[in-house]
Order: structure tokens, then sequence, then C-alpha cells
């Protein structure tokens, strides 16, 4: 469903301004650079009244995607997406560098308090230094590209006993106790995708490619180095990033190992297959935790209430306005995320709900980004609403960490420690997967010019460096487009280290929690009001955590988790 409109908070703009005309747009940047040039100017004010167009133009784009993920296959809206993408935002991209510019070169600069401003100014002159006028087509380029691969897996579905059923919703098959019917499940989604491999290479290689040469053009020798500056990493390097795969590949992939091979045992198996990862191995009937997706809201927003009744009115607003997309259906993209609408400053939550334990801890997570927007709405700069990514999720994943003890919700008490089970097997399985996305962003970006069967070999030798003990035997061929699961690498490049480092931090909120219950949660919320207006260490610390991605810090966090699971 499409998001409602509702009033902004607006002070300089006019309430008529609508950012769908270019025409419009520009005379609006034509009157900031006017206003920055008189000599009178309050710049803060100035930088308010630059944040508030910033954020009208970036919520009708946000609207539109919205449209578009929620219908694939609605030749509208995905056409009216694609042309405020095509038409109207490469438009603006040289229209804000000469902002940015403005600010730079402004007299009235070095009056700015560093400690108010500092962090943006960092960031313009980031903005500034990358910026070059013969990316923007290849942006756009870009983003044409990221559309068809989500109009491609959107698409997909399977004939299912006399029914179409989404690659999600056929999710729930991999959990009963049936083995030949999982099996069957699985073969049915995996050769669905195989259907599509050869289409979705195609589009990854135009992708590299593509971001390589706008890596060249901005002066990179390759496109990760590019991203680690567009992403503003000030605060690790690559070799912060194989340091954590080192660690990962120590702590993490052996305990891994060790539970799949208790799963295999106590399923009396002689290998465990891939349809063999989710179902419950004491042959108890798969959790079913709801059936609408009303029933998901109210048992998360109960969840959430418990915690801190807060969060359960700040949940609230979502269903009042509108902003809820839960349900799975056929052309809707996969995968689940929260979007902000920047001028109204409320959160969109979108997901793919089939009925699945895995469904409530996507809210919660989802839920916890909503939070974040929430809590960090009343700064007026735009900027500093949003902190780094590696922070975001650490509100999202500590968020379903706050909540976890709360499960009998949905669930009896045994059903409770199953979840739990899951939820904590679920975090040990998601470092080893981390790893594996990052190292191979690192080694594709580094080759970016590749061939198909190198790009095989090297996601070969890190699912044998970072998977697990299940037997792909006879199914080799869908192993080796695993890849293609994992959106981010296609519309989100180099984006998914973020996680790893996130779900340190969130641990590191849990075992706050399990010591002081109503502080953790009290630093959390401030950690979270703080926005993006301190840097990454100190929004670490404001949560109580600290901002690390050694074995130092893997290690103690790693064993908590296990020391939990021996108590489910």
């Amino acid at each position: 469903m499409s998001p409602t409109a509702g009033a902004t908070t607006r002070r300089y703009l006019s309430k008529k301004f609508a950012p769908t005309d270019w025409t419009a747009i520009s005379a609006q940047f034509d009157n900031l650079e006017r206003i920055a040039a008189l000599p009178d100017v309050d710049l803060p004010a100035w930088l308010v009244q630059c944040s508030e167009l910033q954020a009208a133009v970036a919520e009708e784009y946000t609207r539109r995607y919205i449209d578009k993920t929620g219908a694939t296959d609605n030749s509208e809206k995905v056409s009216a997406f694609l042309e405020y993408a095509e038409n109207i935002m490469p438009k603006c991209q040289p229209r804000w560098q000469k902002l940015d510019r403005v600010l730079l070169e402004h007299p009235k600069r070095s009056a700015l308090n560093l400690d108010r401003w500092g962090l943006l100014l960092r960031s313009v002159e980031n903005h500034v230094a990358l910026f070059r006028e013969e990316n923007i087509p290849l942006g756009v380029e870009d983003t044409r590209l990221s559309n068809e691969y989500q109009k491609i897996t959107g698409a997909m579905t399977v004939n299912w006993e006399g029914k179409e059923l989404t690659l999600q919703q056929m999710g729930p098959f991999q959990e009963v106790r049936d083995r030949a019917v999982r099996q069957k499940a699985w073969e049915a989604t995996a050769n669905r995708r195989q259907q599509d491999r050869d289409a979705l290479d195609a589009v990854y290689e135009k992708m590299v490619p593509l971001r390589h040469r706008m890596a060249k053009n901005a002066g990179f020798e390759n496109f990760r180095d590019l991203a680690f500056r567009s992403k503003e990493r000030w605060d690790y390097t690559p070799e912060d990033c194989f340091r954590f795969h080192e660690a990962v590949e120590k702590l993490v992939v052996p305990q891994v190992r060790k539970m799949q091979e208790e799963r295999r045992k106590a399923l009396g198996v002689a290998t465990l297959r891939p349809w063999d990862l989710s179902v419950d191995i004491h042959d108890k009937p798969p959790l079913k935790p709801f059936e609408k997706s009303e029933q998901l809201f109210d048992g998360c927003r109960e969840m959430f209430r418990r915690v801190d009744p807060i969060f359960s009115g700040l949940i609230d607003t979502l269903r009042e306005s509108g902003n809820l997309d839960l349900e799975s259906r056929r052309g809707k993209a996969p995968g689940g995320y929260q979007a902000t609408l920047h001028e109204i400053r409320k959160p969109f939550i979108f997901m793919n709900a089939a009925g699945m334990n895995h469904d409530v801890f996507t809210f919660l997570h989802e839920g916890g980004h909503a939070f974040h927007a929430l809590l960090a709405k009343e700064e007026p700069i735009l900027r500093y609403r949003h902190a780094p990514m590696e922070f975001n999720e650490v509100a999202s994943m500590a968020m379903e960490l706050l909540a976890f003890e709360h499960l009998d919700v949905f669930y009896a008490p045994e059903d409770v420690k199953r979840a739990k089970r899951k939820e904590l097997e679920g975090i040990l399985n998601l470092f080893p997967w981390v790893a594996t996305i990052d190292a191979f962003q690192h080694w594709i970006y580094t080759h970016p010019e590749h061939a198909r069967e190198e790009r095989t070999a090297q996601w070969r030798a890190l699912r044998k460096r970072f998977g697990g003990i299940d037997d792909m035997s006879g199914y080799e061929a869908m192993s080796d487009c695993a890849w293609q699961r994992q959106l981010h690498l296609f519309t989100s490049p180099f984006y998914y280290i973020e996680y790893g480092i996130a779900q340190l931090g969130a641990l590191q909120v849990w075992a706050n929690k399990k010591r002081d219950s109503v502080g953790a949660v009290k630093q959390y919320q401030a950690a979270l009001k703080l926005g993006g207006t301190k840097g990454l260490p100190e929004l670490f610390r404001a949560a109580g955590a600290e901002f690390d991605l050694s074995e130092r810090t893997i290690r103690p966090a790693i064993e908590n988790v296990l020391e939990e699971l021996t108590t489910v």
C-alpha cells in the first residue's frame, strides 16, 4: 500500500510547493543560492532551509520507490519511479554540489560551531571531493539495473499444489516434518531461481564495470575504495574487514559447523541437506506465530510495549498513517526494509510476511529502524537525522534482542524456547554469511574484469571457507548462484559488513540488558535520539557498546550467545 501524506514540518518552503516538477525544484535551488549571497544571511538557518528542500525531494523519491517495490508488475508505478530517478534526481545532483561549494567557500563558514557543524562540514567536503558530473548518468543506469533485478526477482513464483506462491510464501515448507515435502519445496524454489540465473548474471555483469568506471572517474583504483569513501567509513578500513573475516572464521564457523553436526545427528540423517536446515530437530510442527499481518502487528506491538511503552506508542503511528506493507504477494519486490518519509518524518515498513517465526524478528528489526527515525525526528538538519549505517543496524538488531524475552506473546512456553533457539542460531549463522558476502564484494570490485567462471570459483572458495556442513551434492548449480539471493549485491553495492558490525553492537546492548534491563533500554533510546550528530565510536558508547571489529569483541559476544543456547 502507498503511504498517506501528512502535515509537513516546513518552516521556509511554501506548503504549496510540490517537488514533482523540475522547474519548481530548480527555482528553489535558485532561491537558496540568492539567500546565501545576502550579506546578512543567517548561515545555520540557511542550512535548515537547504535541509527542507532536500527532505521534500527525498520524500517524493521514497514514495515512488515504495509504490514501485510494492508492485513491480505495475508499469505505471515503475515508470513513475524511473521518471523521477532518471529525470529529477540527476538534475538535482549538480545543484546540490553547487550549494555544497557555496557552504564550503562561504565567508561565514568559519563562524560555525564545529561541535554542532563539524560532522556535516566533513561530509560536505567529502561529497564535493567525490562529485563527478560524468558519474551522474552512470548512477542513473545503475538505478535502472537495480530496478531490473527487482523486477526479475519480484516475478518469481512457484506453482505449488495448484496455487501460485511467491518464494517467500514457500519458506514455511522448509519447516514441515516430512523430509520429502521439504526437499520437493526446496527444489521447486531453487529451480525457479535457476531459471533466471543467466538473466541475473547478465544484470550484475553490467553493474560491476559500470561501478568500476564511476570509481575511476572519481580518481580511485577500484569501486571498493570509492565505496569506503562515499559511505564515509572513517572509523575502519578494508584491513579491519579482513580481520573481522579471520575472527569469524576462527571463532564462529566452527561453532556453526558443530551446531549443524548436532542437527544432523538429531535428525538421524547420513548427511545434512539444504532442506534440513530449518526443520525442528525434535520433530515438532513448524512454528506458526500468526496467520494474518494484523496479528503480526498486534503481537509485536505488545512485545515493544513490554520493552518500554514508548515503543508501542511509536509503532501505533505507523498503523495510523497507513505506513505498513507487510504481506507477501505476487509482483512485490522481495525482502524487507524501513524507509523514512523525510518531510512528514515518519517511517514506512515494507516486508514479505508468510506466517513464519522469521517474520516476527523481521518486524522487530524494521521496528527498531522505525524507532530510530522517530526518536531523532526533531533534529532540523536531514543529514543529522540519520546515523551511519553501522549504527542504524544496531537500532534494529538490538531491538530484536531487547524484545527477545517476550516471545510468549506469540507462543506457548515450549515454543518460546524453540523460537529463541532459532534466533540465537540465526545470529551465529549471520556472522559467516556477512563475512562471505563482504569478502565476495572485496574480491568482485578489486577484480572488476573477472569472468563469470572466475566469480563462481571465488564464490565456491568462500563457501568452503565460511560455509556449514550441509551437502549440496547434485545441486552444485544452485549453490553456485546462491549469492544472487542477496539483493544488497545488486541494489546496495558494498553494503553488508554493516550487519556484522551492528550485530556486535546489538549483542553488547543485550549483555547490558541482562545486567540492568531499565538502564540498557534507556541507553539505547538515548543513543537513537542522537541520530547522526555524533561519530560511530561515540554512538556505540552512548548505547553502552564499543565500536570494534576484532576478536577482542567478537569472542565475548559469541560466548554470550553460546551460553544462552544452553538454556533453551
